[in-house]
């Protein structure tokens, strides 16, 4: 298979684990009080990584028949992974890894990967057709430690010479996954061991990178003097040898092996805060496998590398603190403004908005969110409110019919039933916090005083809030409203929830083409980044350019507009809906009462049965997006 025909960049093969990380920084893991759920293990992180940076990548490894392998093959899907290559074992677990930050030298972890699923892996999971679509394989040592997975990444190995791929090994020497150290000792970095390193060494030839840490190298070479290492590895492989220097950065030896490390060739480093040392190597690796298959001269390879490990350094996480391409980029051309790159705002704005999960580019919203105008109606009762919801769900779903680009806004306190029912069915879900009608803005009680509700949300739900905000609010008005509004903000983000921002200034004061945008630039001013915008129809092309180019000034890698009905007739809509979809920052819409307000009004009444409720409702979404898509398409084609 010739180079142009190769439809993968990069394989990775072995581990592949969760990682749960305690939550809080500075004390024992035991004195954890919760933890963060990441994918982790370090080919599966460089899969990821590498993906972030614009490589094809895929992974190799066994997971388990259960709701952490399905996390794994979920997770790497949305970063853009292919996941062919991850096999389902019904017999073994997933394994786990428990992960604590106690400072910036001390990580205490358990490893839980007895008889785990990566570790069956074996060489008939090796397969030459999908071998032979990558330029490149990328190994870790840990799959060397057993005789069973060393069979299956020395069969990838030599399939992937045969096909003209190059090979990479990330030492990645953890003396607890070889037997060295016991189950409380998953921090420790080096204990020699003549086994050991002659199991590496019997493997050396057949890669084309090697790299590692100078401990790393130590257990490698068989010796604790770095450049007698790196001269025994030398010895058996003309590989290009790679050794992190930690702060120092790192050195690229292409040759015979000079008399220091200062002589290898070197890439730039960045005086950054060291917050947690976890992941960083796979980061590295992730920047240095991108620049290597790119081409790259190896100080620009390097550079790549010491920039993604700054960054995992400095977050919280493996996998979640790798960079986007876009990012990478930015920080390069900007440089360090703060050493604690997790403070700083501005790159993390650029960190969150370019490694949001899923394509949302077209989006039709079915939003039965609303409380107080249903609580006004006929026979209503919370009960039969919630009731009434779960019907709206089923008309959504069978709208939708699992394709993707759909999607619900609904509440938690009169519609749980039908918001839990919701998950895992491939709609987007928005669920509103405000209080009905609420002006100055409160939130639902649910929340608490300190937003701290938030956490029990689950991670795929879209925290929405409507705010009645108006460019003439007096400033008492204004201050009260704003600081909601950001204290929400702040803990959506603390909590990994996206945040979609609804302004109606029409339903305070009158409102001329520049009403909204003055408005959003306000919030942007404040420093609220909102994943969306929801925003009332305008009924000029003029409201919308103002609009659109405040948002994308502030923000050009926002996820969008979805607009909404404000309970218009379905003609009137459909108006609506032509014109704003001439605009490419409008991804869609997020419309109720035009849909459901007949079917409410009839079922709570009782002179309507589920059936015709179900559709009815569907009947007149189905409409809207019909609508919607012919004025999307409309608008492409005039394109």
């Amino acid at each position: 298979m010739t180079t142009s025909t190769k439809t993968l960049d990069v394989i990775t093969i072995g581990r592949s684990s969760v990682d749960l990380y305690g939550a809080q920084v500075g004390g024992r893991l035991e004195d954890m009080g919760s933890f963060q759920k990441y994918i982790g293990g370090s080919p599966t992180n460089m899969a990821a990584g590498t993906a972030r940076l614009g490589l094809k990548s895929a992974l190799i490894t066994r997971v388990g028949d259960e709701h952490m392998g399905r996390f794994i093959r979920e997770e790497l899907a949305r970063e853009g992974v292919d996941t062919s290559g991850v096999i389902t074992d019904p017999e073994r677990l997933t394994a786990l890894v428990l992960l604590g930050i106690r400072d910036e030298h001390q990580f205490p972890l358990i490893f839980y990967r007895e008889n785990c699923a990566d570790m069956a892996l074996c060489e008939d999971d090796i397969s030459e057709e999908f071998i032979a679509r990558a330029r490149a394989v990328v190994a870790t040592g840990t799959h060397l430690s057993n005789a069973r997975t060393e069979a299956a990444v020395l069969k990838a190995l030599n399939l992937a010479r045969k096909h003209g791929a190059q090979t990479a090994l990330d030492i990645d020497y953890r003396p607890n996954l070889w037997g060295l150290a016991g189950h409380g000792d998953g921090e420790s970095r080096f204990i020699s061991s003549a086994a050991v390193t002659a199991k590496l060494q019997a493997t050396l030839h057949l890669f084309d990178l090697i790299v590692g840490t100078e401990e790393e190298f130590h257990i490698t070479g068989g010796t604790t003097d770095t450049i007698a290492a790196l001269r025994a590895v030398r010895a058996v492989s003309n590989a290009t040898l790679v050794c992190k220097r930690g702060p120092m950065g790192a050195s690229a030896f292409t040759g015979p092996i000079p008399d220091t490390l200062d002589e290898g060739e070197a890439g730039p480093g960045f005086p950054i805060e060291v917050f947690n040392v976890l992941g960083a190597g796979d980061g590295f690796m992730s920047g240095l496998i991108k620049g290597w298959l790119d081409n790259e001269p190896w100080p620009t390879a390097l550079k790549y590398a010491n920039a993604c490990g700054a960054f995992a350094v400095s977050r919280h996480g493996c996998t979640p603190a790798y960079p986007s391409w876009t990012e990478l980029q930015y920080f390069l051309n900007r440089g360090v403004v703060t050493k604690a790159l997790r403070k700083d705002r501005d790159l993390e704005q650029v960190h969150w908005a370019t490694n949001r999960h899923k394509d949302l580019s077209n989006m039709r919203v079915f939003a039965f969110d609303h409380r107080m105008q249903l609580e006004t109606m006929e026979g209503a009762t919370p009960a039969k409110i919630g009731a009434f919801k779960q019907l709206c769900l089923k008309a959504a779903l069978a709208v939708q019919n699992g394709q993707a680009g759909y999607g619900i806004l609904c509440d938690s306190r009169l519609g749980r039933e039908a918001l839990y029912a919701a998950a895992g069915t491939g709609l987007w879900i928005g669920r509103p916090v405000e209080w009905p009608g609420s002006r100055p803005l409160t939130l639902e009680p649910e929340l608490g005083p300190d937003y701290g509700g938030l956490q029990e949300w689950p991670l795929e739900h879209v925290v929405k809030v409507l705010c009645f905000y108006h460019p003439d609010d007096t400033a008492e008005m204004k201050a009260e409203q704003e600081a909601t509004v950001l204290r929400l903000f702040h803990a959506c983000r603390r909590n990994r929830l996206e945040m979609l921002l609804e302004i109606i200034p029409s339903k305070v004061a009158p409102v001329t083409d520049d009403t909204s945008a003055i408005v959003i630039q306000r919030f942007y001013d404040l420093g609220i980044y909102p994943d969306w915008w929801k925003l009332e129809p305008f009924a000029t092309d003029a409201a919308y350019d103002k609009a659109c180019a405040t948002i994308t000034r502030n923000d050009p890698h926002t996820r969008g507009i979805v607009i909404l009905g404000l309970d218009a007739a379905e003609d009137a809509l459909s108006a609506s809906l032509a014109l704003a979809a001439r605009h490419d920052l409008v991804k869609g819409f997020a419309v109720g009462r035009t849909i459901f307000a007949d079917a409410a009004r009839g079922w709570l009444a009782g002179s309507m049965t589920d059936t015709q409720a179900v559709e009815m409702m569907a009947t007149r979404y189905s409409r809207l997006c019909q609508i919607w898509d012919k004025a999307r398409a409309t608008k492409d084609t005039a394109a």
